[in-house]
């Protein structure tokens, strides 16, 4: 009697796409991850042109950082935050619409980009308006201990943006609607009881409306939480068991409470990087001749942006690691109480166009915010194998991926 072999299952699955299909996702991802180092040029080249044109110290003597600090803070921030986006556009016009466009992973024209791009940039303008008028207040107040005192600032934005975001942002851009009665909302249902979610948070959103990617999320905050499905996971013909699969994995962020987790890293990375910031700042102002007062100069925020920017350049594979090990454990949380391997599965070949499947080990480490499919496949069909009945097995040799699940 044939047993269940999890690698070749797992080759089967990824055979599913075509080989054109892989050849292009892999050009797609490998040149996702230049545009990482291209990004940074640009954000560096933005910064410092703004640095040297002298138009944040004009504008911060409107008022005088004596007189009005608070004001001039903010004038000086809302201008950088501006300028930035108007320099950066070309280059996001390039990576985030046109080359999306021509792998087909774009549905928006234009003009529908452009202006959820400006509404995007016009809340975040705001936000880190204030956000930075706080940052140097701390900065005049507090010199020697600022850092510590902007960690907690960062993270309680962090948290209140988690909590607003699913309520006041999200439906701007995308009609969320509770998942209707039937057969997928009853598994839907069935699933969250006993997962220990709340059952009511289940939505879908009209995702085809930006891009053609099979995806769900999870969003929010304490009661503002919930679970989300695009549309495009329909389109694309998801059967019960994927959509069981997707959404235990989804489940498996709420209830191992992995956005808390975060956010409690998000401490400690943020003293971090403040910290750097406080020793870096007058080296790398001197290093770009910036003629201003110090730190606590908002004038001098480009060189701020500067050392975030290559700060975060250099933490890719630290923040891609932390994802990728939450990613891992809501696949296993799936499996456990969803159960569907198959669906699971068959759901993740659908995003290989996007994530090409067989990245080296050292590729995965720096650039993969999710672990690699194959290595998503090929866990989900050692559990099949781990999990299964003895009939089952049996049954399993005579079964391709593709009928798999149902």
């Amino acid at each position: 009697m044939a047993s269940f072999d999890p690698a070749a299952a797992t080759e089967a699955y990824l055979a599913a796409l075509s080989p054109a299909g892989h050849l292009k996702a892999i050009h797609y991802t490998q040149g996702g991850h230049w545009l990482i180092l291209w990004g940074w040029l640009v954000s560096v080249a933005v910064s410092f042109i703004i640095l040297r044109s002298g138009v944040l110290h004009r504008i911060r003597k409107i008022d005088g950082t004596r007189r009005r600090p608070l004001s001039a803070s903010l004038a000086v921030g809302l201008a950088y935050l501006g300028l930035s986006w108007l320099l950066g556009l070309p280059w996001s016009v390039y990576a985030d619409w046109w080359r999306e466009k021509s792998y087909g992973l774009n549905n928006q024209s234009f003009f529908g980009w452009f202006t959820e791009n400006f509404t995007a940039t016009l809340i975040s303008t705001v936000v880190m308006g204030f956000a930075l008028m706080g940052l140097y207040a701390l900065l005049r107040r507090a010199p020697r201990t600022w850092w510590i005192w902007a960690s907690g600032l960062a993270v309680t934005l962090m948290i209140l943006g988690l909590i607003v975001a699913p309520v006041a942002i999200e439906p701007l851009f995308n009609k969320y609607t509770p998942a209707p009665p039937g057969s997928v909302r009853d598994a839907v249902v069935a699933l969250a009881k006993k997962a220990h979610v709340p059952s009511d948070k289940i939505y879908i959103f009209n995702g085809s409306k930006q891009s053609n990617r099979y995806t769900a999320n999870v969003s929010g905050l304490f009661g503002s939480a919930r679970v989300a499905m695009s549309d495009t996971m329909f389109q694309k013909g998801a059967d019960l068991a994927e959509v069981r699969g997707v959404l235990g994995h989804e489940m498996g962020h709420y209830a191992r409470a992995h956005i808390l987790w975060f956010a409690g890293i998000s401490i400690f990375l943020c003293i971090a990087l403040f910290a750097l910031i406080q020793v870096l700042f007058a080296p790398v102002a001197a290093l770009l001749r910036a003629e201003v007062f110090g730190i606590a100069d908002p004038a001098a925020l480009p060189v701020i942006a500067i050392i975030v920017a290559t700060l975060s350049l250099l933490a890719t594979p630290l923040m891609n690691t932390i994802t990728r090990l939450q990613e891992a454990d809501a696949d296993h949380f799936s499996l456990v109480v969803a159960g569907e391997p198959d669906g699971l599965s068959k759901a993740l070949v659908k995003t290989i166009e996007y994530r090409a499947d067989s990245p080296s080990w050292i590729e995965e480490f720096i650039f993969y915010d999710h672990p690699s499919v194959r290595r998503r496949v090929q866990r989900a069909m050692d559990w099949k194998a781990a999990h299964m009945t003895a009939g089952e097995n049996q049954d399993a040799t005579h079964r391709s991926p593709d009928s798999a699940g149902h």
